[in-house]
């Protein structure tokens, strides 16, 4: 099924077609809570810690598949939206070519180097070794992972969000049954809990791939749309490799974050990976706005529509400013409650640390609001390397805080280092939207 965004109420529209993606983010969201509760209730403290450890490192690496995964759909959206259906297909072969490519580099890399990260990151003695076995799994699950994220990505270009999220779901539900046979019963510790997420993640890569060869025409290729076009290659990677490096400068910050935060022992360490957990699970509204902000606006943009883009990604905004302010006050009120779900009630060191993180995150979980959407929408619109400077001006934000201020405040400092990152590239590209795209748009329409 595909669906045209380029008619009707484009709040409306967006939101239905976010409403698939929210579910979606919410079932793989909570797959990471129920594995960190498994790990952490059944494994204890230690083999939480060992598995958020690396959590930094896994955003940096995954972050720049998904973000690639994501710049290959942009094109295919632009022109699906212009109704060139042959170019889009074409772009759908260079991108799967590329993303391919990506898979095997990227996979070779992150094992050969497992053990030189996690150094990297100050990652304790007493956690290494769990800690590297979950790691080194989730990195040959790569290719897994960008097989369902540029197929997804290629689906929701084409206006089907509904399709991914049936795979996720189904592959959620296995990563769990699987969690609780790996660990319980085969008793494979921190390896199970990552086996399981790179086999279900597969499932789910193979799903969306029989459903596009089964039930989406549109995508069925001809011979013409098999031509190797070097330019249309380079236009891939254009668009992917901002979007990927935009995710991975921002983890480069999250990384330098990581490595003060383990450097304070393993108790903040517990309680910052069950903190991330819950603060993932409320991200996910902004997730799946920012998602279907960016089709609405590739398809409208293709199309030549800059009237109902610039309305949607202004209604769109304020929805997620709207959302932050309630989640905000979600993670305000009951965050050391929520912790509980990763952590016994004898560890009250941890509780206070997790809830103290997730209350100074809700003061600001509106700029996030601003932020995804604004950012999406610049990349949708083509100013992908202007969107990866967003992921460079938070790289700084939490670099600074962590470098400069963690010495001197401690487990205080790195519970503000995440909004001091978010701010700042709020503030970003709120200005670019406004100077680059409504400023410039009124001026054409004077012309």
């Amino acid at each position: 099924m595909t669906n045209a965004m380029t008619k009707g109420n484009s709040l409306k529209l967006i939101l239905t077609f976010a409403l698939p993606l929210l579910f979606g983010n919410i079932f793989q969201q909570t797959y990471n809570i129920i594995d960190s509760a498994i790990v952490g209730k059944t494994l204890g403290p230690s083999a939480l810690a060992g598995v958020g450890a690396s959590s930094s490192i896994q955003f940096l690496v995954i972050g720049f598949c998904l973000g690639f995964s994501a710049g290959c759909s942009v094109p295919v959206a632009q022109r699906f939206g212009a109704k060139k259906y042959s170019d889009m297909r074409n772009y759908v072969f260079h991108g799967a070519l590329v993303t391919a490519g990506i898979a095997v580099l990227v996979t070779l890399l992150t094992t050969l180097l497992c053990s030189h990260i996690l150094h990297i990151l100050a990652t304790p003695k007493d956690i290494f070794e769990d800690a590297y076995n979950y790691l080194f799994i989730i990195f040959l699950g790569i290719p897994f992972i960008l097989l369902y994220n540029f197929l997804a990505g290629v689906m929701r270009a084409v206006g089907d969000s509904k399709s991914p999220f049936i795979a996720l779901v189904i592959s959620t539900v296995l990563n769990i049954i699987l969690d609780l046979f790996f660990i319980i019963v085969l008793h494979m510790g921190c390896r199970g809990a990552a086996l399981a997420t790179i086999l279900s993640q597969g499932v789910s890569g193979v799903l969306c791939l029989i459903h596009i060869v089964r039930k989406v025409d549109i995508l069925r290729f001809d011979k013409k749309d098999l031509v190797m076009m070097p330019k249309r290659i380079a236009h891939i990677i254009g668009f992917g490799a901002p979007m990927g490096l935009q995710f991975s400068i921002t983890a480069i910050g999250s990384m330098v974050m990581q490595n003060a935060n383990n450097s304070l022992g393993s108790v903040y360490i517990a309680a910052f990976t069950s903190g991330m957990r819950i603060k993932m699970f409320v991200m996910c509204p902004f997730d799946a706005l920012a998602t279907a902000v960016g089709t609405f606006v590739g398809q409208n943009y293709g199309a030549g529509l800059m009237e109902r883009v610039k309305d949607g990604i202004k209604k769109s905004a304020l929805v997620g400013v709207l959302y932050g302010l309630f989640a905000g006050l979600i993670l305000i009120l009951f965050g050391r409650s929520l912790s509980q779900i990763f952590i016994s009630g004898e560890h009250k060191d941890i509780l206070d640390a997790a809830g103290k993180y997730l209350r100074c995150l809700g003061y600001f979980y509106w700029s996030l609001g601003i932020l995804n959407v604004f950012r999406m929408a610049l990349q949708a619109l083509g100013h992908t390397g202007k969107a990866m400077i967003s992921g460079g001006v938070e790289m700084l934000a939490r670099i600074v805080v962590s470098r400069v201020f963690v010495p001197m405040f401690g487990f205080s400092a790195i519970c503000f280092a995440d909004q001091s990152a978010w701010v700042s590239a709020a503030i970003y590209t709120s200005i670019l939207i406004y100077f680059f795209f409504y400023k410039k748009y009124r001026s054409n329409q004077k012309g």
